[in-house]
This record gives structure tokens, sequence and C-alpha cells, in this order.
């Protein structure tokens, strides 16, 4: 097939799905390419960027793509069509809200010249993150309604975002295939922390949904009265950057926290001892299957599509958004660390067997082999048989 992925941001969690997809798909002989925001010039990205590009035969196209609504998304919108045009795909695979925006408005001006292209959307949280309760979150929930229509194959990375999705959007008539996300191989090292590493670890954004304020809480209550306080590296970057360092010097813990910046899951995990995921809201983390995949310990809330990661293994999420019950299990995993790590060798086991990359890859290709195989069934009012049997 040939087939081109389209996003807005290089970073995070998405972008690592894509890399993998696009890698995994040119391996296996598929003429593949990206389409990707080119505001976003921090080294990492640029560093990764550079390492996939000789892989993709279609190419890695650059365009400026802003994260909400702006004039300049009519000029985005003919750059990334004129740019498909000349490339005969047969898969648009847009990624995130606005890049499942312009994927299927561009595979659709292409249907209008007579290509046969499908268009795929994956959500990866997005607009589905928004409340319909609120002005903004109705404006964006509709237009992802408006987009259903466009769409050939909805591909949901967990059980939950389908859910939202069918909840907030609307039942819809696009196909829906729920996919997991997968690892390397090269995610499977052990973690072994370095000499200095603290107790505790976030690796993340640093904005209010991830709950970082929640942990800084948690470990300055734990402190109270230790004679030697407990401590965290906080790994990651975003727009509550200085006030989350704000907020650990009024908790008094300046001495105890660390705020390294952003660096890759990989090599910040031997910076702590056990990783703490205190979102709350998430969709499939990668980083939680990053941590079970190099065994390391892992408080995590009960948000999002966690609890499918988890499933089948002894590792509980507690409630978001509840400082006591960080406190409870922070505790437990010091005051028992030969439990933690045996509960964390149970997990790796588990994710290993579920969730890799090669799965979803192939799950992913079959789900555009089907769309293409079959002409789109739409019925007012219901359900298509695609939907009915691949949901």
């Amino acid at each position: 097939m040939r087939i081109v992925h389209c996003l807005r941001a290089p970073v995070g969690g998405l972008f690592r799905h894509v890399l993998d997809l696009a890698g995994a798909q040119a391996a296996l002989g598929h003429d593949v390419g990206m389409i990707v925001d080119s505001t976003a010039t921090d080294a990492l990205t640029e560093q990764r960027i550079a390492a996939i590009a000789p892989q993709l035969s279609l190419g890695v196209h650059r365009v400026a793509i802003h994260r909400m609504p702006a004039p300049s998304d009519l000029s985005a919108y003919r750059d990334i069509t004129a740019h498909v045009r000349g490339l005969s795909l047969d898969v648009l695979h847009g990624h995130g809200a606005k890049g499942g925006a312009f994927a299927r408005l561009a595979a659709r001006a292409l249907k209008a010249r007579g290509q046969q292209i499908k268009s795929f959307y994956t959500p990866h949280g997005g607009s589905l993150n928004y409340s319909p309760a609120s002005l903004e979150g109705r404006f964006f929930l509709h237009l992802e309604g408006v987009l259903d229509r466009l769409t050939q194959g909805l591909i949901f990375e967990s059980r939950f975002a389908a859910g939202v999705y069918r909840e907030r959007v609307a039942l819809g008539t696009a196909p829906q295939r729920v996919i997991h996300n997968g690892l390397q191989p090269r995610d499977f090292a052990r973690n072994v922390p370095t000499a200095g590493a603290t107790d505790f670890m976030y690796i993340g954004e640093l904005r209010p949904v991830k709950g970082v304020d929640v942990l800084l809480r948690a470990l300055a209550a734990l402190n109270k009265g230790r004679a030697q306080p407990l401590t965290a590296t906080i790994v990651g970057s975003g727009p509550d950057g200085n006030a989350l360092m704000q907020l650990a010097a009024d908790l008094g813990l300046s001495d105890t926290v660390r705020f390294p910046g952003a660096m890759p899951a990989a090599q910040a995990f031997s910076l702590g001892r056990t990783l703490v995921v205190p979102s709350r809201k998430e969709s499939f983390p990668y980083v939680v299957l990053e941590a079970a995949a190099a065994a390391m310990p892992l408080i995590t809330t009960n948000v999002g599509g966690i609890p499918e990661i988890v499933e089948g293994s002894d590792t509980l999420p507690i409630p978001a958004n509840d400082v006591p019950a960080l406190v409870a299990a922070m505790a437990d995993v010091v005051n028992n660390p030969a439990t933690a790590q045996a509960r964390a060798d149970r997990l790796n086991t588990v994710v290993a067997s579920r969730f890799t990359v090669d799965h979803m890859t192939a799950q992913v290709l079959n789900f555009y082999a089907e769309a293409m195989a079959a002409p789109r069934c739409v019925k007012s009012g219901g359900r298509s048989l695609a939907q009915r049997v691949g949901a």
C-alpha cells in the first residue's frame, strides 16, 4: 500500500505511535510518508524525524499546523492537499484532531478528482478531551461528527477512547476498531536506577490534566516528620512548569524535587525508582506501557485506558485527584520495595504478551485492507455492517 500519516505536533505518545507504526509498515514493504507540523523544531524532534526519514519512501513533509483553529488552517489544508495529490495514495491516516481533520478533508478533495483513497482517523484524545458541556467542547465535538461522515475507518487505541467517541461525538457510520498501542523489543530492557536516583519520578507534560500537583502534595504529606525526606524527579516540560516549581517551593520540596526538563522515557527511567502517573485524564499513555516493559514499580490512576494496560495483573490503579490515596500507595512502595518489584515483574510479563508493535501494525494494515476491499455502507440512524462486526 501507499500510506501517508498526517499529524500536528511531533511530540508525546501520539508521535511515538506514528513513528512506530510508520516504521513497521515501511519495514513490511509498504510505501510510507508523514506530514508533520513544521513549527516544532526542538533538538529531540529533529533527531527523531531525521532517524525515521530514510525509512519513508514517500518522505517527510513539514507544514505549519497550529493547535487551535486559525486562519492559517486554510493554507495548511491547501499545502497538504497539493502534497498528497501526486502520491497516488491508498491510505491517508490522520492522527489527533488537527491531523485527522486535514487528512479527511484532503482525502475528500482527492476523491472529487477521481482518486481511490481511503481516510482513517485515530483521535489520540484530542477533541475527545473536551467536555460536551462547554461551548468550546460542543464546537469541537460537532466538527468531529461532521468529519465522521468523511471517514472510512476509525481506530481507537483503547476501549475507553472508543466509548468516549460514541458518547460525545456520534454512533456514526464509519467502521471502528480498537487497536492498542504496542512496544518495540528494545523497550523491554530492565530499568537500573542510578546511584543518585530519587524515590519517585514523573514523566510527561507539565499541565493541569496530568496531576503533577497531586504528586507534589502527596510527597509533602509523606515527608512530614521523616528524618530522611523522600525525593522525586519531575521529567517534562509544559505550560505549568514554572507554577509546579513554585508549588514545590511553597510545599518545602525545593531540596527534594528535581526538574531536569524533557527527555525520552527510556533515558529518564534510571533517574527514579518508582514511576508515578497521577493523571486526572489519559487516553492510553505510552509511559505506563514503557514503565511496565522496564519492570519499574508503578503507581497510576484509574483513568482512560490505563485499566486496559494493567488488566490481568495485580497492579491496581488508584482514584485520580486523591492525595490520601496517592500517599498510601507511595508509602506502600517505600515500606515494601520487594513486593512492589515483584508486582512490577508480573506486569512486565502481562504487557510483553499483549502489547507489541508487530501485532499493532498487523491489525492496522488488516483494517486498511478491509476498508479498501469493501464499499462504505451508510445507513441513516444505524450502524454499518462493518462497524457492527468490527467495533
